[in-house]
């Protein structure tokens, strides 16, 4: 399937901007969740979002900022570590299980579905006033790929719903890698 790198974000009005520092630096109102290289961490971002968002009363951002940040940790999980560093398929990677063991597996190895992704993914969320912003942070400077759309596939439309389901996205490259971002309009519940 034929993919394209999204371009990334430049020229951000300045609120919006400095939001992207505050998710960055861990500045202002900004809460952060590690995601462990485990299938399940995508739940538990997840939980810890809504989590985050019925703390806020913004409930009714459940659904979106769940799909948003389900689809960002899981290309975090496939495409943020390791294995986009220019390593092949069958090269070894070491890492440590959940135990603290040292464990060593291949990249493209069945065994092995987040083709060993990084500790090092970490979901932020900041919120000012009317708006919401949600970044997944990792350890490639890759840029995002968007796959042109394949009704027939059962992966490759995850960017599209982030880009359907969010007010705005884009990504920058950090120091240590990159942000993937979603911007969302947050009006709190009022009963």
């Amino acid at each position: 399937m034929h993919s394209t790198p999204v371009p990334e974000s430049s020229d951000l009005p300045p609120r919006l901007d400095r939001g992207l520092t505050a998710l960055t630096e861990m500045t202002g109102p900004t809460v952060s969740f590690t995601v462990a290289p485990d299938p399940e961490s995508v739940t538990e971002a997840r939980h810890f979002a809504l989590s985050r968002l019925d703390d806020w009363d913004l409930a009714d951002l459940s659904d979106d900022v769940g799909l948003v940040v389900s689809e960002l940790v899981t290309n975090a999980l496939r495409h943020g570590g390791p294995g986009t560093d220019g390593r092949r398929a069958g090269d070894a990677v070491h890492r440590e299980d959940a135990y603290g063991c040292a464990t060593t597996g291949a990249l493209g190895d069945p065994s092995d579905p987040l083709g060993s992704a990084p500790s090092a993914i970490r979901l932020r969320l900041v919120h000012e006033g009317p708006w919401l912003l949600c970044g997944i942070l990792d350890a490639s400077r890759a840029a995002p790929r968007r796959k042109e759309p394949d009704y027939i596939a059962e992966t490759g439309r995850g960017l599209h719903l982030v880009d359907s389901f969010s007010v705005r996205w884009g990504w920058r490259t950090l120091a240590q890698g990159k942000v993937v971002w979603a911007l969302f309009r947050a009006e709190p519940h009022r009963t």
